[in-house]
């Protein structure tokens, strides 16, 4: 199974990149994250005549999940976070692709820190936490894939001191990602490349950080324990940043035997 996750940055402003990268990629499982659209504009049709079935979670404006399947229709599962009934944003979505748990998640950016926001950010992830626990204690092969909006270590982010005061790169963000890999998940693309320096997945539109190669590693995709074992690859599809017209994030993939 080949299984990646994308920051589309809105799903039909750059319809015509996902449909190129997915017809060159081919990977059996995508995770979307920043649909940008509601329920109703989700560009259903053009998925299925590409030849993947999908299960999302749009709002209007902003976020907004969907999973995708090639040549399968996934299995809902769960389009929402469990643990706030009152948290009404479209960050998540869970469902089932042979035999594997697929979990989708867009978490907050957490901007302008402190305050509220960053409050919000902390308890979601606090929430993503418990849940993450129990699917990891069902012991089925669980994937939680998606734009964690978190930069686990100084290494996965350029040389500057720009981003200092950011939510991104906060130790209390750092410390909700390292309590999952406490828990017993593994970071894919740091298992594959364990000393890369450059490990990066978002570029910002601003400043020429993308000719730059000023980037954030921001996008993960988390391995239970039975998957863990059986990852055989992953990488970046740096190449899709650089297109017209392109998302600020790369698609990130793994490869599971």
């Amino acid at each position: 199974m080949k299984l990646a996750t994308f920051n589309i940055n809105n799903i039909n402003s750059r319809l015509e990149n996902l449909l190129a990268w997915l017809a060159k990629a081919k990977p059996d499982v995508v995770c979307l994250q920043e649909l940008k659209s509601r329920d109703t504009q989700f560009p259903l049709t053009r998925l299925a005549k590409a030849g993947y079935g999908a299960v999302w979670k749009g709002e209007p404006t902003w976020n907004g999940v969907a999973i995708l399947a090639r040549g399968s229709e996934p299995v809902l599962t769960r389009d929402a976070l469990p643990g706030d009934d009152a948290d009404r944003q479209a960050r998540y979505i869970e469902a089932a692709v042979d035999g594997v748990v697929i979990a989708c998640l867009y978490a907050p950016n957490g901007n302008p820190q402190p305050g509220p926001k960053f409050d919000y950010k902390l308890a979601w992830h606090e929430r993503f936490a418990v849940h993450a626990e129990q699917l990891l204690d069902t012991g089925l092969p669980v994937v939680l894939a998606g734009d964690y909006n978190i930069v686990p270590e100084p290494r996965d982010i350029y040389q500057t001191r720009s981003y200092d005061d950011n939510a991104l790169v906060q130790p209390q963000s750092r410390a909700a990602f390292a309590a999952l890999i406490e828990q017993g998940w593994t970071d894919a693309l740091r298992k594959i490349f364990p000393k890369e320096e450059r490990l990066y997945t978002f570029w910002d539109y601003r400043r020429n950080r993308w000719p730059r190669d000023a980037g954030l590693r921001l996008d993960h995709i988390l391995l239970s324990k039975k998957l863990a074992r059986k990852l055989k690859g992953a990488g970046i599809d740096r190449e899709v940043r650089g297109e017209d017209n392109a998302s600020d994030h790369a698609p990130v993939w793994v490869e599971l035997g």
